[in-house]
């Protein structure tokens, strides 16, 4: 199991929190219950910190007919709507909740080229309110297959996440699978496809990120 490089700043403060809460609890070993407290406050924060940060080594799927989730989590929203920044079309949607205990990296669900790329700041509603695909702090991501058909990836923010890290440039070649970014603590990532593409997933569904088919074009 890796530990993703977007985790090595998190890893030291926890490894300093860690530090300090040790020597509090050796100072004060003959306090038997802070003592241990501190010793178990100092796990759990490790532990929490290493499984967040993990990025494990998958048979990544390649097939270009395939769209691929982009994130580990579960399916949350699977709707026809209007998507109104870019695609201006009625589109697919598909919405990935990523809790705190998912994998966090996100991937290209497609090769192709990226044709737009937008940070726009904003709100912290929770992943799940449904104007938090529009209201939140996100990236808007869009990449055109080799078909011609254009998805657009949508990073959001969560009531915990409080950083998104995007990897896309306009002009620059998705690779389906590679890593497109990642975001920390909580989250949420949105799908739009072409009403053409059929959908491969339920609502509840949870998906792998890089291997899950969620559409096929």
């Amino acid at each position: 199991m890796k530990f993703h490089k977007e985790g090595y700043q998190s890893l030291i403060l926890v490894l300093i929190i860690d530090l300090f809460f040790l020597f509090i609890a050796q100072k004060f070993s003959e306090i038997t219950w802070l003592k241990y407290t501190l010793i178990s406050l100092s796990v759990f924060l490790l532990v929490l910190i290493l499984q967040f940060f993990r990025s494990p080594d998958r048979k990544w799927t390649k097939d270009n007919k395939a769209v691929v989730s982009p994130a580990d989590g579960k399916i949350v929203v699977i709707e026809k709507t209007y998507e109104p920044e870019y695609l201006r079309s009625e589109c697919w949607q598909i919405s990935i909740f990523m809790s705190p205990i998912n994998v966090h990296v996100n991937r290209y669900p497609i090769d192709g080229k990226i044709i737009y790329y937008k940070y726009h700041p904003g709100k912290k509603l929770v992943a799940w309110h449904p104007k938090s695909s529009t209201e939140n702090e996100r990236t808007s991501i869009v990449a055109e297959h080799s078909s011609g058909e254009k998805i657009l990836i949508r990073q959001i923010a969560g009531l915990l996440a409080r950083r998104i890290i995007c990897y896309a440039k306009e002009n620059n070649t998705a690779m389906q699978s590679e890593e497109m970014g990642f975001i920390k603590f909580g989250s949420r990532v949105d799908v739009f496809l072409p009403l053409t593409c059929s959908i491969q997933v339920q609502p509840n569904d949870d998906v792998t990120g890089g291997v899950s088919v969620i559409a096929k074009i």
